[in-house]
């Protein structure tokens, strides 16, 4: 269907905005006249044009617009955030028909874009694509509708199924070969916050940086209980903005906050709040084994990658268990076998 053609190529064209446009979400749009493409766009950065601002613009006859259909990915916003409304846009540029892949879940659009277009007398088609277009904002989506980030757990993991040695010092066994640890960095690079525990913060000091991908820098999660961690640490170098999680009070410093909570309770419902109230949309949690353990039991996670080391350690530190899980794929990267699972997207369009 030369629908589903098009909504295609608006998801291409948001997925250019995957490292960029956060908290926003990724929005493809194309305009068609007579069946050919005259204008497309997407959105590239957070702040500046939507897609529909783009794709509009793009159009060289704007008498053209008149006798259009406009696909877009994603439903078109109908407040003034940092840009105008683009329903409004569509409107005054007389549109006739826009093609919408499915609805946005924030509140403040939630439908009420549709309506605006409908109001106003324009043709109105909903839910083309709608499996891809949910994929495409599942971060989004997932943020906006279960009011917590999107979360990503990620580990590699020996044959014999071990994801470290038993040290108190020293570096970690290197299980990721440099090429699929680039895929890391582009994991990072996608993500707005990244989370490590005080056992792994303190042994291997990572970075939690993009280095080896193109992006910004995701701000970095760390568990500190008693705050025993140095303050040597990469992680408190001031670099990037870090959220340390203590039972004790602490004055926030060099680009580090500290935030109490409750350590005999449950602590990751409130880890979780605390990250939605700062926007942070997505989380991308890199370990150690308890903390990602942790995460499993609670189900909170929405996917998980494994990468499969051919190399044996016999004994160490055991890699979390996802036994119970049993739908999962898996991607060859390289020389390596990565086990994917995922948790469906449920939100549907009206």
């Amino acid at each position: 269907m030369d629908d589903e053609k098009y909504m295609k190529r608006c998801i291409e064209l948001a997925r250019n905005g995957r490292c960029t446009v956060s908290p926003n979400p990724m929005v493809g749009a194309v305009i068609v006249h007579n069946e050919k493409i005259i204008g497309e766009g997407y959105h590239i950065v957070c702040g500046h044009e939507h897609a529909e601002v783009n794709a509009i613009r793009s159009v060289k006859e704007k008498d053209l617009l008149k006798e259009s259909t406009i696909y877009v990915s994603l439903e078109p916003c109908s407040h003034y955030g940092k840009t105008p409304p683009c329903a409004d846009l569509i409107i005054e540029k007389q549109i006739p028909k826009i093609v919408i892949g499915c609805i946005d879940p924030f509140a403040k659009v939630a439908g009420q874009g549709i309506k605006k277009l409908q109001d106003a007398g324009r043709e109105v088609i909903v839910g083309v694509l709608e499996k891809e277009c949910l994929q495409l904002n599942r971060k989004f989506i997932t943020f906006n509708t279960k009011k917590r980030p999107y979360i990503t757990l990620k580990w590699a993991e020996s044959i014999d199924g071990y994801i470290d040695i038993d040290r108190k010092d020293g570096n970690p066994v290197v299980l990721s070969s440099p090429l699929t640890s680039m895929l890391v960095h582009k994991r990072r690079a996608e993500s707005d916050a990244i989370m490590v525990g005080t056992h792994t913060a303190l042994l291997d000091n990572p970075s939690l940086t993009v280095r080896n991908w193109y992006g910004k820098n995701p701000s970095r999660i760390v568990l500190d209980k008693d705050l025993s961690l140095p303050d040597s640490l990469n992680l408190f170098d001031g670099q990037v903005s870090t959220l340390v999680f203590t039972a004790k009070k602490h004055e926030n410093k060099n680009n580090v906050s500290y935030i109490s909570i409750d350590y005999d309770r449950n602590i990751l419902p409130e880890v979780l709040k605390q990250l939605q109230i700062r926007n942070l949309q997505s989380l991308l949690v890199e370990g150690g084994s308890k903390l990602l353990q942790s995460f499993i039991d609670a189900g909170y996670w929405d996917e998980i990658f494994i990468e499969k080391s051919k190399l044996a350690l016999q004994n160490g530190v055991k890699a979390p268990d996802i036994s119970q899980e049993k739908n999962y794929s898996t991607e060859q990267h390289f020389d390596r076998t990565i086990w994917h699972f995922k948790q469906k997207i449920k939100q549907k369009c009206i």
